[in-house]
């Protein structure tokens, strides 16, 4: 079987055919095009401001979001032993594929003079693409080769693109954050090419397990993420409610971080906390306000729901993984399904019950562009009255709030079907022995992929714990199991 030489292979060709359909279809948009002519003229005389252009408007939350996809999933899932080069590797490779393909494939559908725009949002937007690749990631982390992490990364991202285009465009939903689209979308996936890779080797793997140093790296990303999720879900807003955004993700954030250490004490027949619920429970709220960040959903709304993640993300990890590794076959290296899943369907069900209860006399006229579908039809002496006040929203379907609520219901439902779907079907292509499956011993180690030190090179060169060191004696005893079965 080939094996020299694949991998680099398969990635300069990805490359190669996408440099060739950028040079065919993507150019700058007007706002990055020296070639037009507005950026040329003094705006005094006409010309665009450069303070207006979208960069000054976007630059800081687009770095946010950088950090968070780069440094916060990657640190985040270092806390298996031995697989911290993978995690933090695998993390920057994965989303340097995801991001650029998904510029295309975002782009086939709004494509203007027989090209794709390329903007600042684009790349945000690819961005979240590659952030729902990353949680895939986390359900099957330790688990497959580099090459089936690219063919599933492709994979992904054109169903991720599809799906995307039918909840946001199509349905019309309201998703700022992408907990539906992206969380969801995400978990699921990863979860049902688990369940297709599924291994008895998974389960109680000897190297399936974290160390005090790993996870104090994997904290590291919890912060990161924590930090930075407010903008996350801002990103894509403006004005009063990108405001809101901010304010209702971190007083969300802020709850489940409670939330997360009173449960994971309580859960602990001796009051401790468990890192791996610190590690990801408190960010539960973050995902979970995702689909109403820029809602009205006041602030002991937020608090509500960013307590309700953290406690059911816990509770996941305590009682759910083991049992669907136990019972349905699904071994969730990373947890996703109790930080994304969970927290991303309980967004969803906020999102039909903030939709069916949102009117104008909460919103005034900005209504309908929370909700574009809601807006009056064309020509309407409804949408002339609004164009009185504000150019801001265009013509809509004139949907009730009880229809939005449905359609939002329909966009969650349809992710679900679409994600596990499609996960299982990438599942089976990678089992193929051309994309170099994973198991046995090969698992959760990074010597298989990496040049790796001496010293981390076999478990035997681990130091003999000294009593009066309880960090040398910490390092030697697996302290949490990612699938939540140690105690």
């Amino acid at each position: 079987m080939w094996q020299r030489g694949k991998l680099a292979f398969l990635l300069v060709l990805f490359q190669v055919c996408l440099i060739f359909a950028y040079a065919l279809c993507v150019q700058y948009d007007q706002h990055a095009d020296a070639s037009d002519g507005k950026n040329s003229l003094s705006p005094a005389l006409g010309g665009n401001d450069p303070r207006n252009n979208p960069l000054e408007q976007s630059y800081s939350m687009f770095q946010d979001v950088n950090v968070m996809v780069f440094v916060g999933f990657g640190f985040l899932m270092t806390f298996l032993r031995r697989y911290s080069y993978s995690a933090l590797g695998f993390t920057l490779l994965l989303s340097a594929i995801t991001i650029q393909f998904a510029i295309l494939m975002r782009g086939v559908w709004d494509v203007e003079k027989g090209v794709i725009q390329l903007s600042i949002s684009s790349v945000i937007g690819a961005e979240f693409a590659a952030a729902a690749v990353l949680i895939s990631l986390g359900a099957v982390l330790g688990k497959t080769s580099a090459v089936q992490l690219l063919v599933m990364a492709i994979i992904e991202t054109l169903i991720y693109c599809c799906n995307e285009r039918l909840a946001i465009k199509k349905l019309i939903i309201s998703d700022l954050g992408g907990s539906i689209v992206l969380h969801t979308f995400g978990a699921y996936f990863g979860l049902a090419v688990a369940l297709v890779l599924y291994s008895k080797d998974h389960k109680d793997h000897s190297k399936d397990c974290s160390s005090y140093n790993s996870n104090v790296f994997g904290v590291i990303g919890t912060l990161f993420l924590w930090l930075f999720w407010p903008s996350f879900n801002a990103v894509a807003a403006q004005g009063d409610a990108r405001h809101r955004a901010v304010l209702n993700t971190f007083l969300g954030l802020l709850a489940s971080t409670i939330a997360a250490f009173a449960v994971s004490s309580l859960t602990n027949q001796k009051n401790r906390f468990r890192m791996a619920h610190v590690q990801n429970s408190t960010l539960a709220g973050g995902v979970a306000m995702g689909a109403v960040a820029n809602m009205m959903v006041q602030p002991y709304g937020a608090f509500i729901i960013g307590l309700c993640a953290g406690t059911i993300s816990v509770l996941g990890f305590k009682y759910l993984s083991p049992l669907m590794t136990r019972r349905f076959r699904i071994h969730d290296t990373c947890g996703i399904h109790n930080l994304h899943g969970l927290p991303g369907v309980l967004a969803g069900i906020v999102s039909i019950i903030v939709a069916a209860k949102a009117s104008e006399k909460q919103y005034n006229y900005s209504l309908y562009e929370l909700y574009p579908a809601r807006a009056p039809t064309a020509n309407s002496s409804e949408l002339n009255v609004i164009h009185h006040y504000t150019l801001n929203v265009s013509a809509g379907w004139d949907r009730s709030a009880s229809q939005q609520a449905l359609y939002q219901l329909a966009a969650l439902a349809s992710t679900l079907v679409i994600a596990i779907g499609g996960g299982l079907a990438t599942g089976l292509l990678l089992r193929l022995k051309f994309f170099d499956p994973v198991g046995g011993d090969k698992a959760f180690d990074d010597v298989e992929s990496w040049e790796v030190e001496p010293e981390l090179d076999t478990a035997a060169n681990v130091r003999t714990p000294v009593k009066s060191n309880q960090i040398a004696m910490a390092e030697q005893v697996p302290l949490a199991s990612t699938t939540g079965l140690q105690k």
